[in-house]
C-alpha cells in the first residue's frame, strides 16, 4: 500500500499561522505545501478534519462526515465576492499565538453568516455548484444540517437534553423542525460546501506538487454528534439516549488511571446486520478528502476497552471483542484495497498484531518510545520491518526536545549511546534516525523540525483546557529548515525522483582510481 521510501510532516491545519485566530485553508496553507515541496517531502499528515466539540478535540467531532467551519479561509470567501473588503477588514485579527476557540467560533460564525447572505449576489455558477454539493452529499448533510441548527437553538446543549420528541427523533418533531429551521439548515449546508470547496482546492495544489495527504480516522465518534443523534440504534445507549458504556484505554504510558474518552460504544451486532453500511459510507467519505487514512486506535477493532458510563476513570473497564476482520473485510469488499495505516501503539497483543498482518497494513513506530528498555525494544530501528511508518513523536507526545529534557537519565543515556550524539540537537538526531531507518515512510511533527520545546506540545492526553491550540509563527518556516530537511531526505533515499531521474538518466558518479 505504501509508496516506498517517502517522508512527510505532521501538522494540523489549525496550527498554521494567519489571520482570524486559527490556522485555515488560505494562503498560509499553500505556503506550507510549498515548504513541504522545498523540503523534498511527499506526505502531509493532518488530524481529523471534523467540527470540534467538547474540549476542542478533533477526536471528538460533532460529525464523522462534516468539515470544521473555523478552518474556512475568510480571505478566500472575499476573493469569491462573498465578503466585501470592508467586511473582511472589520474582522478582528490574531495573526499569532495559540487558538482561542471560543473567540474564533464567535468571530468566524458571524463572518460566515455574512458570506451566506452574499451568496444571493454570487455568480450563477457558484450557486449551481452549491446545489450540486447538496445533492451529492444529501445522505449525511440533511442530518448534520438539522443537528447543527438545533444545537444553536438549544445554545449548545447536548442532544440528550433537547425536548424528548426531538432527542428521540420522532418523525413529526423532525419534520416540524426541518420546516421551521429551513434557513438555518441551508446556512450550515453552505458552510460545509465552502469547507469542502476550499479543502479540495488545497489538496489539488498539494497533488500538483507531488504531495499526498495522510488523514486520520478516529475509531469512535462523539456522543454529542449528528451521527449518534441520527442513528441511535447503531450505538449502545439507554432509552433516554445516554451511553450505557463508553470507550477509553486502561492505565498506560500516558496516564496511571487510563484515558476515559467518553465516546459511546457501537452496537456492533446492529451494524453487522446492515453490512456495516455506516462504516462503508464513513470511510468512502474520508477517502474523498485524503489519500491515506491512519486508523486511530486500530487495536479497538480486535478488542476495545469498555467502561461503564458511571465511572470517573478508565480503571474499572474490561476488554471486549471487536468486529475485527468481518468489518474490515466488508470495507475492503465495498471499497477495494484500503489505504490504511494501523495506529498500533499502546497495549498490543498477538491477536491485534495477527489482524494487522492478515490485512497487510503498516503499523507505527515512535522513536520516543525506543530508549531505555534494551536492544529488543520494537521501537528501535534495528528491529523494524519495512512495512511501517516511523515517527519521532505523534500529536499525543511531547515534542522531542521536551521529551528529552524531561526524560530520566537512563533514557537519555540510552538515546545518546544509540545515536552517537551528545543530545544537544536531539530533535534532528531523531529526525535523521527516522529518515535513515528501513521504514517505508518517515513522518516528523513540524515542532521537531523547528526544535521546539514543550511549549509547542499539541496534546497532553487526559488534560483539558490548553490542548489543540498551538500555532507556529509566520517566520519559522525558513529556507534553512527546508534545505536541511531536503538534504537528509535525499541522503536517505526518501525524496521524489527529479526530472532527469524520471527520464531514465542517472547522475554521474566519480569513482576513485584503484
Amino acid at each position: 500500500m505504501l509508496m516506498s521510501r517517502a517522508a512527510g510532516v505532521l501538522l494540523h491545519p489549525t496550527s498554521l499561522p494567519g489571520p482570524h485566530g486559527i490556522g485555515d485553508l488560505g494562503s498560509e496553507a499553500y505556503r506550507f505545501v510549498d515548504f513541504l515541496a522545498a523540503g523534498r517531502q511527499q506526505l502531509w499528515q493532518v488530524l481529523p478534519l471534523g467540527p470540534v466539540g467538547y474540549g476542542n478535540s478533533p477526536y471528538a467531532a460533532r460529525s464523522a462526515f462534516a468539515g470544521n467551519p473555523p478552518l474556512i479561509s475568510l480571505a478566500r470567501l472575499a476573493d469569491d465576492g462573498l465578503l466585501s473588503p470592508a467586511e473582511l477588514d472589520s474582522i478582528p485579527v490574531a495573526q499569532t499565538g495559540p487558538v482561542d476557540y471560543a473567540a474564533v467560533e464567535t468571530t468566524k460564525l458571524a463572518a460566515l453568516r455574512r458570506a451566506f447572505e452574499g451568496l444571493a449576489r454570487a455568480p450563477e455558477a457558484l450557486r449551481a455548484e452549491f446545489a450540486e454539493f447538496r445533492e451529492a452529499n444529501r445522505g449525511w448533510l440533511r442530518d448534520y444540517g438539522l443537528y447543527a441548527a438545533l444545537l444553536e437553538v438549544h445554545r449548545g446543549a447536548p442532544w440528550v437534553e433537547w425536548e424528548p420528541d426531538l432527542a428521540r427523533r420522532r418523525p413529526e418533531a423532525v419534520a416540524e423542525a426541518e420546516a421551521r429551521l429551513a434557513g438555518e439548515i441551508e446556512f450550515h449546508s453552505f458552510v460545509q460546501f465552502e469547507f469542502f470547496r476550499q479543502w479540495t482546492a488545497l489538496r489539488g495544489y498539494a497533488h500538483e506538487r507531488g504531495i499526498r495527504i495522510v488523514g486520520d480516522l478516529p475509531i469512535f465518534v462523539a456522543h454529542d454528534s449528528a451521527d449518534v443523534w441520527s442513528r441511535p440504534e447503531q450505538f449502545r445507549l439507554k432509552p433516554d439516549g445516554r451511553p450505557i458504556v463508553v470507550a477509553g484505554v486502561p492505565p498506560d504510558y500516558f496516564s496511571k488511571t487510563g484515558q476515559l474518552w467518553g465516546n459511546p460504544i457501537y452496537n456492533w451486532r446492529a451494524m453487522a446486520e446492515t453490512g456495516y453500511a455506516w462504516w462503508i459510507d464513513r470511510v468512502r467519505g474520508a477517502l474523498a478528502q485524503v489519500d491515506v487514512l491512519r486508523l486511530d486506535h486500530f487495536r479497538g477493532f480486535q478488542a476495545y476497552w469498555e467502561v461503564p458510563a458511571t465511572e470517573e476513570t478508565a480503571v474499572n473497564g474490561r476488554w471486549v471483542q471487536g468486529p475485527g476482520e468481518k468489518m474490515l473485510g466488508a470495507l475492503r469488499g465495498a471499497l477495494g484495497e484500503l489505504p490504511f495505516i494501523a495506529e498500533d501503539l499502546g497495549v498490543i497483543t498477538p491477536p491485534v498484531e495477527a489482524l494487522r498482518l492478515r490485512l497487510g497494513l503498516p503499523g507505527m513506530k515512535v522513536l520516543q518510545f525506543a530508549f531505555g528498555i534494551g536492544p529488543r525494544n520494537p521501537y528501535l530501528p534495528h528491529n523494524y520491518e519495512r512495512n511501517c511508518v516511523v515517527y519521532t513523536g505523534t500529536h499525543d507526545n511531547d515534542t522531542t526536545a521536551g521529551w528529552f529534557a524531561s526524560a530520566g537519565e537512563g533514557t537519555r543515556h540510552a538515546a545518546r549511546l544509540y545515536l552517537a550524539s551528545d543530545g544537544r540537537d536531539i530533535a534532528w538526531d531523531l529526525i535523521r534516525l527516522a529518515l535513515a531507518s528501513v521504514a517505508d515512510w518517515a513522518i516528523v511533527p513540524l515542532q521537531d523540525l523547528l526544535s521546539l520545546g514543550s511549549e509547542a506540545r499539541m496534546n497532553t492526553p487526559g488534560r483539558l483546557g490548553e490542548n489543540w491550540s498551538w500555532r507556529y509563527e509566520p517566520g519559522q518556516l525558513t529556507q534553512a529548515v527546508a534545505d536541511r530537511l531536503a538534504e537528509l531526505t535525499e541522503v536517505y533515499g526518501r525524496a521524489p525522483a527529479r526530472e532527469e531521474e524520471e527520464e531514465g538518466h542517472e547522475a554521474e558518479v566519480e569513482v576513485a582510481p584503484e
